[in-house]
């Protein structure tokens, strides 16, 4: 396998995962990749590693442009698996004079690989010269781990920013200007809002260094470690990120629910009228057919979740303590919503979705509507005017 080029002297020689379809929690339905950069000189040095299981393809990757015992350093970036799991055969194959990681990396990789390879570490602002060249590094801690750096190739303006700005989109063509927008846009912000979302405030907080260091006007090329990398318009990125970060929520509302015999389902089909004659865009989402992280993706421009779940042995149904707990974790800001659900003997379990909603800091509107059994046209009018409800409560929250 070939590496390819993406400047004078800097190659992509990462895998692809054509095949993965969850990764931890999250469905990766275009597969990912797993990026690693090969810089050239008189002190060539690896940038970051890929998953275990595919270091004979970066390794297959680097022959094709140097022996790798020619390799000097090792930088790793980032110590999360898909990334570290094969730090320790490449160390064994490379043999490089330094390894570099922040002293979290440093942490964090002991803590997972049980080896020790003899790592330095590095802190923001440090730099090293590879030979008439050098690479600066900036830590951009819970970016998503506490140990996450960038490192910034300073003649050739590549920000080298592991997890920061990519996307699990699986591609034989990794730049951006070789794939239409309209492919990778969703999974761009598939990635950020289960990714990245929980970390929104420091997110902005890096963004802000980024840009008024000065460092932004210098990148010319983003290679993250997973999917496109950013060579015609790195901006777009900082961007787009700028915009997630801030969480401004929009016209949009998510009715989520599941239903056993159809009650539930034909609540939140009024729910979500009602909403619409608000005249908010609404994603009705049947936790029966979709993904937890899918919900996530939709709820990060959104201003409104409204949730419905049937009873099931006096508890919650399952998929709606699935999607809660997922949430949660994600800390989505400036929403409102209601819930609702039907019953046959048990109505307090829909009361918890309120407390759930409540926990998750979202603005509740009104007290969960409870139908027992099979609702009537009053019940259903009742579930058009909660929608309603939500409705006037986000366009009051937007102007």
């Amino acid at each position: 396998m070939n590496a390819i080029k993406i400047s004078e002297k800097v190659y992509w020689v990462g895998a692809i995962d054509w095949n993965i379809r969850d990764f931890h929690g999250y469905s990766t339905l275009r597969g990912t990749t797993y990026n690693a950069y090969l810089i050239l000189g008189p002190k060539p040095v690896l940038v970051d590693t890929v998953k275990e299981a595919f270091h004979d393809e970066m390794m297959s990757r680097i022959k094709s442009v140097i022996n790798p015992s020619d390799i000097k350093i090792i930088i790793s970036n980032h110590a999360e698996m898909d990334h570290s799991g094969s730090l320790p055969a490449a160390i064994k194959e490379i043999k490089p004079e330094e390894v570099y990681a922040s002293s979290m990396g440093l942490k964090n990789i002991d803590l997972q690989l049980h080896e020790n390879m003899h790592i330095k570490t590095v802190k923001t602002g440090d730099s090293i010269d590879i030979g008439g060249d050098k690479i600066t590094f900036y830590e951009s801690r819970m970016l998503h781990w506490p140990d996450s750096m960038v490192s910034f190739l300073e003649s050739e303006g590549i920000l080298f920013s592991n997890d920061i700005f990519g996307m699990h989109f699986a591609s034989n063509k990794i730049f951006d200007d070789e794939v239409p927008e309209h492919e990778w846009i969703y999974e761009a912000v598939k990635y950020y809002a289960n990714i990245i979302m929980p970390y929104s405030d420091i997110a902005l907080k890096f963004l802000d260094f980024v840009k008024t260091s000065g460092l932004l006007a210098k990148v010319k090329i983003i290679a993250p470690d997973h999917g496109l990398i950013w060579r015609k318009n790195p901006g777009r990125m900082v961007e787009l990120y700028t915009k997630f970060a801030a969480q401004k929520p929009d016209n949009k509302a998510l009715v989520v629910y599941d239903t056993m015999w159809g009650s539930t389902g034909k609540l939140a089909e009024q729910v979500a009228d009602g909403l619409s004659q608000c005249g908010v865009r609404v994603k009705l989402m049947s936790l029966h057919n979709v993904h937890r992280s899918d919900v996530a993706t939709e709820i990060l421009d959104a201003g409104a979740i409204v949730l419905g779940s049937p009873v099931i042995n006096s508890v919650l149904f399952p998929s709606l303590g699935d999607i809660l707990f997922y949430l949660k974790g994600l800390k989505k800001k400036n929403l409102v919503g209601a819930a609702f659900g039907s019953y046959g003997w048990a109505p307090a379990p829909i009361d918890n979705l309120t407390k759930e909603l409540q926990e998750m800091k979202v603005e509740v509107v009104a007290p969960a509507l409870k139908v027992c059994f099979v609702p009537t046209e009053k019940d259903l009018q009742a579930a058009l005017e909660l929608g309603k409800l939500v409705g006037a409560k986000l366009a009051e929250k937007l102007k």
